[in-house]
């Protein structure tokens, strides 16, 4: 039997090579068509943008084009591997625009010696794109970049490892809660990792009601504590005031759990030690923080979720960013606003409350699928995505 790896390193090899390409979208199948698309007829549109900037939306494909960028130092899970070895995720994000919000991508690599030539490098280009998705850039450093863009640039920016993964955090979380039968606003949340994941993810849900006072904050030095001395700012936000120091003091009568770390870092004592009926995120990819297989034999009062496909309630970003680029493109939007994020939460967690079309159960090959403890969120194929999302995201523009 083929391995899995033989399979995937075969469907990224043929029948040609990678995952994207580029197709004409106008025939050029006669002297006709070739006067029009390039000399002469190019001049009339090339004069009309040079007259008007807005005109690049009438005659060019600016509108429908994001770029999707990385300097490859936060690949997935694998780490630091450099710009040429992230260019099949790019591609993959390439797939996943077009394939759910029919966005057309050019990814790019960026070979920059620094932050700051990083940052020109897509200044530079910026014009090329109605929109840039940041992707697998290493904190601290993806905070200064998303915001010095944001800040210079007149057109979206996204850093999906950020904000995708927050919105679809979000309405998982508030939907396990409500099953649950518990509030944000009364939840106590442990979030064990602090880099760019985890620290958005709280802010939104800090905007969105949680508490806080009932937040801790986990990283590779232990709970994140006022009486540490220099941490950085995105850390330093969410240092608490608490005698808590390890993982394990930081989950004992804890209401949900969000791990966005790395594999086998959560023990069955610990999950023993929340409250009832707690919520367990266990989002590190491959392997999660614990098995489901473990999390259910020391809990049978739980609702589980991981960032992988063959289990339940996968928190999965595709849900997210190709909806609220399609949003933020349609409305002409020039950020993405946090109330943007916030919108795109509450349509997610709505939808999943909805029964589910039959069109979406035999593409899964199940016979019911209804919102509850193995069903928190939509599925990635559920057609309702592109009506719903980027909708509701361009109404909060």
């Amino acid at each position: 039997m083929t391995t899995f790896k033989q399979r995937a390193l075969d469907y990224h090899e043929f029948p040609k090579p990678g995952k994207i390409s580029v197709e004409s979208s106008k025939p050029c199948e006669s002297a006709e068509d070739l006067a029009l698309a390039y000399s002469p007829g190019v001049a009339e549109p090339v004069r009309a943008i040079a007259e008007d900037a807005e005109n690049a939306y009438r005659f060019t494909n600016k509108g429908n084009l994001v770029a999707v960028i990385s300097d490859g130092t936060a690949i997935l899970g694998l780490g630091n591997l450099g710009p040429l070895a992230s260019k099949p995720v790019m591609e993959g994000k390439g797939i996943l625009f077009k394939r759910f919000a029919n966005i057309d991508v050019f990814d790019i690599e960026i070979k920059a010696p620094s932050v700051r030539d990083f940052i020109e490098t897509v200044v530079n280009i910026a014009p090329t794109f109605g929109g840039i998705n940041l992707e697998d850039i290493a904190a601290p450093h993806c905070f200064e970049i998303e915001k010095e863009l944001s800040e210079r640039l007149d057109i979206p920016v996204f850093h999906d490892d950020q904000h995708g993964t927050a919105v679809i955090i979000c309405a998982g979380l508030i939907n396990a809660l409500h099953v649950q039968g518990k509030k944000l606003a009364d939840a106590r949340i442990v979030c064990l990792g602090a880099g760019a994941a985890g620290t958005a993810s709280l802010r939104l849900l800090l905007a969105m009601g949680a508490d806080k006072s009932k937040i801790l904050v986990v990283d590779k030095a232990g709970v994140l504590h006022t009486g540490m001395q220099d941490l950085p700012p995105h850390h330093a936000f969410f240092a608490a005031d608490t005698e808590a120091r390890t993982l394990a003091d930081a989950m004992r009568g804890a209401d949900a759990f969000i791990g966005v770390s790395a594999g086998n870092l959560v023990s069955q004592d610990m999950l023993k030690s929340m409250a009832d009926k707690p919520v367990v995120f266990a989002l590190a990819n491959p392997d999660p923080e614990i098995s489901p297989a473990e999390a259910h034999a020391a809990r049978d009062d739980l609702i589980m979720a991981t960032g992988r496909s063959d289990y339940p309630n996968q928190v999965n970003n595709v849900l997210g960013f190709p909806f609220i680029f399609r949003g933020a493109l349609d409305a002409r939007a020039k950020r993405i606003t946090q109330a943007m994020q916030v919108a795109a939460v509450h349509a997610l967690a709505e939808l999943a409350r909805e029964p589910v079309p039959a069109e979406v159960l035999a593409i899964y090959k199940v016979e019911s699928m209804a919102f509850g403890r193995e069903y928190i969120l939509p599925k990635p194929f559920d057609p309702r995505l592109i009506e719903r999302i980027p909708s509701a995201v361009a109404k909060a523009v």
